[in-house]
Protein backbone atom coordinates (compact mmCIF):
# COMPACT_ATOMS: atom_id res chain seq x y z
CA UNK A 1 0.00 0.00 0.00
CA UNK A 2 2.84 2.33 0.74
CA UNK A 3 4.58 1.43 -2.13
CA UNK A 4 1.70 2.30 -4.35
CA UNK A 5 1.47 5.78 -2.68
CA UNK A 6 4.89 6.96 -3.40
CA UNK A 7 4.64 5.25 -6.88
CA UNK A 8 1.80 8.10 -7.49
CA UNK A 9 3.22 10.69 -5.65
CA UNK A 10 6.55 10.63 -7.97
CA UNK A 11 4.20 10.17 -11.35
CA UNK A 12 2.21 13.62 -10.19
CA UNK A 13 6.03 15.63 -9.59
CA UNK A 14 6.93 14.69 -12.76
CA UNK A 15 3.87 15.65 -14.30
CA UNK A 16 4.43 19.00 -12.74
CA UNK A 17 7.38 19.52 -13.98
CA UNK A 18 6.89 18.72 -17.59
CA UNK A 19 4.21 21.38 -17.11
CA UNK A 20 6.28 23.86 -15.40
CA UNK A 21 9.01 23.61 -18.64
CA UNK A 22 6.52 23.45 -21.12
CA UNK A 23 4.77 26.77 -19.55
CA UNK A 24 8.42 28.28 -19.22
CA UNK A 25 9.11 27.92 -22.76
CA UNK A 26 6.07 29.22 -24.16
CA UNK A 27 6.76 32.13 -21.86
CA UNK A 28 9.97 32.06 -23.37
CA UNK A 29 9.23 31.95 -27.08
CA UNK A 30 6.44 34.71 -26.39
CA UNK A 31 8.62 37.61 -25.40
CA UNK A 32 11.58 36.70 -27.95
CA UNK A 33 8.03 37.21 -30.66
CA UNK A 34 7.44 40.68 -28.94
CA UNK A 35 11.03 41.63 -28.60
CA UNK A 36 11.21 40.99 -32.26
CA UNK A 37 7.48 42.65 -33.29
CA UNK A 38 8.48 46.08 -35.47
CA UNK A 39 6.67 48.78 -33.65
CA UNK A 40 2.79 49.88 -34.30
CA UNK A 41 3.34 53.07 -36.64
CA UNK A 42 2.26 53.55 -39.77
CA UNK A 43 5.16 54.12 -42.27
CA UNK A 44 5.60 54.74 -45.76
CA UNK A 45 8.14 53.32 -48.46
CA UNK A 46 10.43 55.88 -49.86
CA UNK A 47 10.44 55.86 -54.05
CA UNK A 48 11.03 57.56 -56.76
CA UNK A 49 8.02 59.73 -58.38
CA UNK A 50 7.40 63.32 -59.48
CA UNK A 51 7.17 65.90 -57.32
CA UNK A 52 4.60 68.43 -57.46
CA UNK A 53 5.66 72.21 -56.66
CA UNK A 54 2.06 73.52 -55.81
CA UNK A 55 0.24 76.17 -53.57
CA UNK A 56 -3.05 76.17 -52.28
CA UNK A 57 -5.54 78.96 -51.63
CA UNK A 58 -9.21 79.50 -50.76
CA UNK A 59 -11.33 81.29 -53.20
CA UNK A 60 -14.94 82.51 -53.59
CA UNK A 61 -16.99 83.08 -56.68
CA UNK A 62 -18.16 86.36 -57.37
CA UNK A 63 -19.36 87.94 -60.50
CA UNK A 64 -17.29 91.19 -62.28
CA UNK A 65 -20.86 92.76 -63.58
CA UNK A 66 -23.90 92.73 -61.49
CA UNK A 67 -26.98 95.41 -61.33
CA UNK A 68 -27.85 96.55 -58.01
CA UNK A 69 -30.99 96.72 -56.11
CA UNK A 70 -30.95 99.34 -53.91
CA UNK A 71 -33.87 100.89 -51.21
CA UNK A 72 -35.67 104.32 -52.10
CA UNK A 73 -33.04 107.18 -51.35
CA UNK A 74 -36.13 109.27 -50.83
CA UNK A 75 -38.59 106.98 -48.76
CA UNK A 76 -38.09 107.50 -45.36
CA UNK A 77 -39.67 104.73 -43.02
CA UNK A 78 -38.66 101.60 -45.43
CA UNK A 79 -40.35 97.75 -43.94
CA UNK A 80 -39.60 94.69 -45.91
CA UNK A 81 -42.92 92.98 -46.46
CA UNK A 82 -42.07 90.59 -49.03
CA UNK A 83 -38.23 89.72 -50.83
CA UNK A 84 -37.02 86.82 -52.95
CA UNK A 85 -35.71 84.08 -51.94
CA UNK A 86 -31.89 84.28 -51.93
CA UNK A 87 -30.82 82.28 -55.32
CA UNK A 88 -33.95 82.11 -57.23
CA UNK A 89 -34.37 82.94 -60.79
CA UNK A 90 -36.69 85.89 -61.57
CA UNK A 91 -37.65 86.98 -64.65
CA UNK A 92 -37.70 90.93 -66.32
CA UNK A 93 -40.23 92.74 -64.45
CA UNK A 94 -41.12 89.93 -61.33
CA UNK A 95 -40.91 91.47 -57.88
CA UNK A 96 -37.94 91.43 -56.27
CA UNK A 97 -38.45 93.41 -53.17
CA UNK A 98 -41.42 94.94 -52.01
CA UNK A 99 -41.99 97.56 -49.04
CA UNK A 100 -44.68 98.32 -46.67
CA UNK A 101 -46.76 101.39 -48.43
CA UNK A 102 -48.58 102.50 -45.53
CA UNK A 103 -46.73 105.91 -44.53
CA UNK A 104 -46.12 106.72 -47.93
CA UNK A 105 -49.86 106.49 -49.11
CA UNK A 106 -50.45 108.44 -45.33
CA UNK A 107 -47.81 110.97 -46.79
CA UNK A 108 -49.26 111.36 -50.10
CA UNK A 109 -52.73 111.86 -49.07
CA UNK A 110 -51.88 114.69 -46.96
CA UNK A 111 -49.69 116.11 -49.13
CA UNK A 112 -52.51 115.87 -52.11
CA UNK A 113 -54.96 117.58 -49.57
CA UNK A 114 -52.06 120.28 -48.87
CA UNK A 115 -51.75 120.74 -52.84
CA UNK A 116 -55.76 121.13 -53.21
CA UNK A 117 -55.71 123.39 -50.33
CA UNK A 118 -52.77 125.60 -51.86
CA UNK A 119 -54.31 125.78 -55.09
CA UNK A 120 -57.57 126.74 -53.15
CA UNK A 121 -55.39 130.01 -51.73
CA UNK A 122 -54.33 130.78 -54.84
CA UNK A 123 -57.50 131.18 -56.34
CA UNK A 124 -58.62 133.37 -53.38
CA UNK A 125 -55.82 135.42 -53.48
CA UNK A 126 -56.64 136.03 -57.40
CA UNK A 127 -60.15 137.12 -56.73
CA UNK A 128 -59.42 139.04 -53.64
CA UNK A 129 -57.24 141.01 -56.09
CA UNK A 130 -59.77 141.28 -58.33
CA UNK A 131 -61.72 143.13 -55.95
CA UNK A 132 -59.43 145.01 -54.50
CA UNK A 133 -58.40 146.52 -58.00
CA UNK A 134 -61.89 147.20 -59.00
CA UNK A 135 -62.49 149.38 -55.40
CA UNK A 136 -59.32 151.13 -56.06
CA UNK A 137 -60.16 151.68 -59.79
CA UNK A 138 -63.56 153.04 -58.69
CA UNK A 139 -61.43 155.22 -55.78
CA UNK A 140 -58.97 156.76 -58.08
CA UNK A 141 -61.94 157.56 -60.71
CA UNK A 142 -63.67 159.07 -57.85
CA UNK A 143 -60.77 161.09 -56.99
CA UNK A 144 -60.19 162.49 -60.32
CA UNK A 145 -63.82 163.31 -60.81
CA UNK A 146 -63.82 165.72 -57.49
CA UNK A 147 -60.46 167.00 -59.02
CA UNK A 148 -62.76 167.97 -62.18
CA UNK A 149 -65.20 169.71 -60.07
CA UNK A 150 -62.93 171.23 -58.05
CA UNK A 151 -61.25 172.84 -60.83
CA UNK A 152 -64.40 174.25 -62.51
CA UNK A 153 -65.55 176.06 -58.96
CA UNK A 154 -62.25 176.92 -58.23
CA UNK A 155 -62.52 178.48 -62.26
CA UNK A 156 -65.71 180.93 -60.88
CA UNK A 157 -63.31 182.98 -58.68
CA UNK A 158 -63.48 186.13 -60.95
CA UNK A 159 -67.32 185.86 -60.54
CA UNK A 160 -67.55 185.15 -57.12
CA UNK A 161 -65.95 186.62 -53.99
CA UNK A 162 -62.82 186.16 -52.89
CA UNK A 163 -63.95 184.10 -50.20
CA UNK A 164 -65.83 181.50 -51.78
CA UNK A 165 -62.84 181.46 -54.50
CA UNK A 166 -60.00 180.79 -51.78
CA UNK A 167 -62.25 178.20 -50.38
CA UNK A 168 -62.47 176.67 -53.71
CA UNK A 169 -59.11 176.55 -54.34
CA UNK A 170 -58.64 174.88 -50.83
CA UNK A 171 -61.24 171.49 -51.83
CA UNK A 172 -59.06 171.41 -55.53
CA UNK A 173 -55.87 171.45 -53.38
CA UNK A 174 -57.87 168.49 -51.27
CA UNK A 175 -59.16 166.37 -53.81
CA UNK A 176 -55.68 166.31 -56.12
CA UNK A 177 -54.15 165.35 -52.53
CA UNK A 178 -56.85 162.56 -52.79
CA UNK A 179 -55.93 161.48 -56.35
CA UNK A 180 -52.47 161.17 -55.06
CA UNK A 181 -53.60 158.87 -52.18
CA UNK A 182 -55.78 156.80 -53.98
CA UNK A 183 -53.30 156.28 -56.70
CA UNK A 184 -51.15 155.45 -53.71
CA UNK A 185 -53.13 152.97 -52.58
CA UNK A 186 -53.99 151.32 -55.85
CA UNK A 187 -50.22 151.14 -56.23
CA UNK A 188 -49.58 149.38 -53.15
CA UNK A 189 -52.33 146.87 -52.94
CA UNK A 190 -51.16 146.11 -56.38
CA UNK A 191 -47.81 144.90 -54.75
CA UNK A 192 -49.41 143.44 -52.32
CA UNK A 193 -51.48 141.37 -54.24
CA UNK A 194 -48.70 140.27 -56.05
CA UNK A 195 -46.34 139.21 -53.21
CA UNK A 196 -49.54 137.16 -51.71
CA UNK A 197 -50.22 135.67 -55.04
CA UNK A 198 -46.25 134.90 -55.48
CA UNK A 199 -46.12 133.14 -51.94
CA UNK A 200 -49.47 131.06 -52.67
CA UNK A 201 -47.95 129.58 -55.51
CA UNK A 202 -44.61 128.76 -54.05
CA UNK A 203 -46.93 127.06 -51.44
CA UNK A 204 -48.44 125.42 -54.22
CA UNK A 205 -45.20 124.78 -56.18
CA UNK A 206 -43.56 122.84 -52.87
CA UNK A 207 -46.64 121.18 -52.23
CA UNK A 208 -46.86 119.55 -55.94
CA UNK A 209 -43.52 118.78 -55.39
CA UNK A 210 -44.27 116.81 -52.07
CA UNK A 211 -47.09 115.23 -54.05
CA UNK A 212 -44.64 113.68 -56.89
CA UNK A 213 -41.88 112.76 -54.37
CA UNK A 214 -44.79 110.86 -52.65
CA UNK A 215 -45.78 109.61 -55.72
CA UNK A 216 -42.46 108.53 -56.38
CA UNK A 217 -41.67 106.51 -53.71
CA UNK A 218 -45.08 105.11 -53.85
CA UNK A 219 -43.81 103.49 -57.25
CA UNK A 220 -40.28 102.67 -55.42
CA UNK A 221 -42.02 100.35 -52.62
CA UNK A 222 -41.97 97.91 -55.29
CA UNK A 223 -38.52 96.40 -57.01
CA UNK A 224 -38.88 94.68 -59.96
CA UNK A 225 -36.26 93.02 -62.46
CA UNK A 226 -35.00 94.88 -64.99
CA UNK A 227 -34.05 91.50 -66.59
CA UNK A 228 -33.59 88.00 -66.36
CA UNK A 229 -31.59 86.80 -63.96
CA UNK A 230 -30.82 85.20 -60.26
CA UNK A 231 -30.95 86.94 -57.30
CA UNK A 232 -28.44 87.45 -54.72
CA UNK A 233 -29.07 88.80 -51.45
CA UNK A 234 -26.83 91.21 -49.51
CA UNK A 235 -25.64 89.41 -46.16
CA UNK A 236 -26.52 91.14 -42.78
CA UNK A 237 -24.40 90.89 -39.44
CA UNK A 238 -26.81 89.46 -37.09
CA UNK A 239 -26.98 88.05 -33.29
CA UNK A 240 -26.74 84.98 -34.55
CA UNK A 241 -24.66 85.09 -37.48
CA UNK A 242 -24.44 86.42 -40.67
CA UNK A 243 -27.84 86.53 -42.99
CA UNK A 244 -29.55 87.58 -45.79
CA UNK A 245 -32.24 90.33 -45.68
CA UNK A 246 -35.85 89.23 -44.85
CA UNK A 247 -39.64 90.19 -44.50
CA UNK A 248 -39.95 92.15 -41.50
CA UNK A 249 -36.20 93.94 -41.79
CA UNK A 250 -36.00 97.66 -42.22
CA UNK A 251 -33.23 99.09 -44.45
CA UNK A 252 -32.00 102.65 -44.49
CA UNK A 253 -32.56 104.49 -47.76
CA UNK A 254 -30.58 104.04 -50.49
CA UNK A 255 -29.04 100.09 -48.88
CA UNK A 256 -28.07 97.98 -51.67
CA UNK A 257 -30.53 95.10 -51.04
CA UNK A 258 -29.43 92.48 -53.52
CA UNK A 259 -27.90 92.33 -57.01
CA UNK A 260 -28.49 90.54 -60.33
CA UNK A 261 -24.99 89.16 -61.66
CA UNK A 262 -24.05 88.61 -64.67
CA UNK A 263 -23.52 84.84 -64.85
CA UNK A 264 -21.34 85.20 -68.16
CA UNK A 265 -19.09 87.24 -65.92
CA UNK A 266 -18.58 85.22 -63.05
CA UNK A 267 -14.19 85.21 -61.81
CA UNK A 268 -12.65 83.37 -59.06
CA UNK A 269 -11.21 85.81 -56.61
CA UNK A 270 -8.59 84.56 -53.99
CA UNK A 271 -5.91 86.16 -51.81
CA UNK A 272 -1.81 85.25 -51.90
CA UNK A 273 0.76 86.00 -48.71
CA UNK A 274 3.49 88.21 -49.74
CA UNK A 275 6.05 85.65 -49.08
CA UNK A 276 4.16 83.67 -52.11
CA UNK A 277 3.82 85.96 -54.26
CA UNK A 278 6.94 85.76 -56.49
CA UNK A 279 6.13 82.00 -56.91
CA UNK A 280 2.33 83.32 -58.91
CA UNK A 281 2.58 84.55 -61.87
CA UNK A 282 -0.13 85.92 -64.74
CA UNK A 283 -1.26 82.87 -67.01
CA UNK A 284 -0.63 80.37 -65.01
CA UNK A 285 -3.35 77.15 -64.32
CA UNK A 286 -5.18 76.68 -61.35
CA UNK A 287 -7.11 73.78 -60.49
CA UNK A 288 -10.67 74.96 -59.06
CA UNK A 289 -12.59 72.85 -56.43
CA UNK A 290 -16.04 74.07 -55.44
CA UNK A 291 -17.25 73.07 -51.92
CA UNK A 292 -20.99 73.27 -53.61
CA UNK A 293 -20.29 71.15 -57.00
CA UNK A 294 -17.70 68.28 -55.36
CA UNK A 295 -18.80 65.85 -58.87
CA UNK A 296 -16.60 68.11 -60.66
CA UNK A 297 -12.94 70.08 -60.94
CA UNK A 298 -12.73 73.25 -62.65
CA UNK A 299 -9.74 74.97 -64.35
CA UNK A 300 -8.62 78.17 -64.93
CA UNK A 301 -5.77 80.64 -65.42
CA UNK A 302 -4.51 83.68 -63.64
CA UNK A 303 -6.14 86.70 -64.95
CA UNK A 304 -4.44 89.29 -63.15
CA UNK A 305 -2.53 90.17 -60.03
CA UNK A 306 -3.02 93.26 -57.99
CA UNK A 307 0.45 95.29 -58.15
CA UNK A 308 0.16 95.80 -54.03
CA UNK A 309 -0.63 94.40 -51.50
CA UNK A 310 -3.52 95.27 -49.20
CA UNK A 311 -5.14 94.37 -45.68
CA UNK A 312 -7.15 91.19 -45.67
CA UNK A 313 -9.59 91.92 -43.24
CA UNK A 314 -11.03 88.49 -42.84
CA UNK A 315 -7.56 87.07 -41.88
CA UNK A 316 -7.94 88.17 -38.39
CA UNK A 317 -5.92 90.27 -36.13
CA UNK A 318 -3.21 91.58 -36.78
CA UNK A 319 -5.04 91.89 -40.16
CA UNK A 320 -2.28 89.81 -43.08
CA UNK A 321 -0.94 92.04 -45.89
CA UNK A 322 -1.42 89.73 -49.26
CA UNK A 323 -2.14 90.55 -52.98
CA UNK A 324 -5.45 89.90 -54.73
CA UNK A 325 -6.41 87.11 -57.72
CA UNK A 326 -8.05 87.06 -60.62
CA UNK A 327 -8.80 83.85 -62.09
CA UNK A 328 -11.09 82.89 -65.62
CA UNK A 329 -12.71 79.66 -65.51
CA UNK A 330 -12.29 77.43 -68.69
CA UNK A 331 -15.35 75.72 -68.18
CA UNK A 332 -19.12 76.95 -67.52
CA UNK A 333 -21.70 75.26 -65.49
CA UNK A 334 -25.21 76.14 -64.83
CA UNK A 335 -24.66 75.59 -61.34
CA UNK A 336 -22.42 78.08 -60.62
CA UNK A 337 -23.36 80.72 -58.52
CA UNK A 338 -21.93 83.91 -57.06
CA UNK A 339 -20.73 83.58 -53.10
CA UNK A 340 -19.37 79.83 -53.66
CA UNK A 341 -16.29 78.81 -52.11
CA UNK A 342 -13.63 76.88 -53.42
CA UNK A 343 -10.03 75.80 -53.12
CA UNK A 344 -7.50 76.15 -55.64
CA UNK A 345 -4.15 74.89 -56.50
CA UNK A 346 -1.55 76.53 -58.73
CA UNK A 347 0.66 74.27 -59.78
CA UNK A 348 4.09 75.81 -59.59
CA UNK A 349 6.71 73.52 -61.00
CA UNK A 350 6.50 69.26 -61.74
CA UNK A 351 10.13 67.29 -61.20
CA UNK A 352 10.36 64.26 -62.37
CA UNK A 353 12.10 61.20 -60.76
CA UNK A 354 12.33 62.59 -57.29
CA UNK A 355 13.12 61.30 -54.08
CA UNK A 356 9.83 62.44 -52.07
CA UNK A 357 8.51 61.91 -48.63
CA UNK A 358 4.73 62.36 -47.27
CA UNK A 359 4.65 66.04 -45.60
CA UNK A 360 3.62 64.59 -42.11
CA UNK A 361 6.79 62.04 -42.16
CA UNK A 362 9.58 65.15 -41.48
CA UNK A 363 10.21 66.47 -38.40
CA UNK A 364 11.98 69.19 -36.99
CA UNK A 365 14.80 68.52 -33.68
CA UNK A 366 17.22 71.19 -32.60
CA UNK A 367 16.91 73.33 -35.93
CA UNK A 368 17.68 70.33 -38.21
CA UNK A 369 15.22 68.29 -40.67
CA UNK A 370 14.63 64.46 -39.61
CA UNK A 371 13.17 61.51 -40.55
CA UNK A 372 12.84 58.00 -38.29
CA UNK A 373 13.81 55.14 -40.47
CA UNK A 374 12.79 52.02 -39.98
CA UNK A 375 16.15 50.10 -38.57
CA UNK A 376 14.98 46.16 -37.52
CA UNK A 377 12.71 46.72 -35.06
CA UNK A 378 13.43 50.14 -33.96
CA UNK A 379 13.35 53.37 -35.41
CA UNK A 380 16.93 55.83 -36.25
CA UNK A 381 16.80 59.22 -36.69
CA UNK A 382 18.46 60.59 -39.26
CA UNK A 383 19.39 64.02 -40.60
CA UNK A 384 17.95 65.01 -44.24
CA UNK A 385 18.49 67.74 -46.36
CA UNK A 386 14.91 68.84 -47.67
CA UNK A 387 15.16 70.87 -51.29
CA UNK A 388 11.88 71.92 -52.02
CA UNK A 389 8.52 71.31 -50.18
CA UNK A 390 4.56 71.23 -51.40
CA UNK A 391 1.36 71.59 -49.52
CA UNK A 392 1.52 67.39 -48.84
CA UNK A 393 4.90 66.41 -50.06
CA UNK A 394 8.77 67.01 -49.50
CA UNK A 395 11.40 66.70 -51.84
CA UNK A 396 14.67 65.46 -50.47
CA UNK A 397 17.86 65.89 -51.58
CA UNK A 398 20.24 63.96 -48.88
CA UNK A 399 19.71 61.76 -46.33
CA UNK A 400 17.85 58.99 -47.81
CA UNK A 401 17.55 55.76 -49.71
CA UNK A 402 14.92 54.24 -51.80
CA UNK A 403 13.83 51.44 -50.40
CA UNK A 404 13.82 52.90 -46.48
CA UNK A 405 10.48 52.75 -44.80
CA UNK A 406 9.88 55.80 -42.86
CA UNK A 407 7.03 56.68 -40.02
CA UNK A 408 4.47 58.74 -40.62
CA UNK A 409 4.36 59.50 -36.53
CA UNK A 410 6.98 60.63 -34.49
CA UNK A 411 7.82 57.25 -32.81
CA UNK A 412 9.73 59.38 -29.73
CA UNK A 413 6.27 60.67 -28.67
CA UNK A 414 4.32 58.10 -26.23
CA UNK A 415 1.00 57.70 -26.19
Amino acid sequence: MIAKLRRLWAERRKRSTVTLLVLASAGTIGAVHLTSRPPSIATAEVKLGEFVDSLQFRGEVKALRSLSITAPAEAGDLQIVKIATDGAQVKKGDVIVEFDKTKTEQDLAQNQSALKSAQAEIEQARAQARLTEEENVTAVMKARYDVSAAELEASKQEIVSKIEGEEAKLKLADARQKVREAEEKQKSDRAAAKATLESKTEASRKALYDVERAERSLGQMTLRASRDGMISLVQLWRPEGQAAFRPGDRAWPGSLLAELPDLSSLRVYARVDETERSRVQVGQLVTVQLDAIPDRQFTGHIHEISTIATADFSGGWPFPRNFKLEITLDQSDSRLRPGMTSQLTIIVDRVPNAVTIPAQALFQRSGRSVAYVLSGTKFEERVIQVSRRSADRVLVAKGLRLGDKIALKDPTVKE
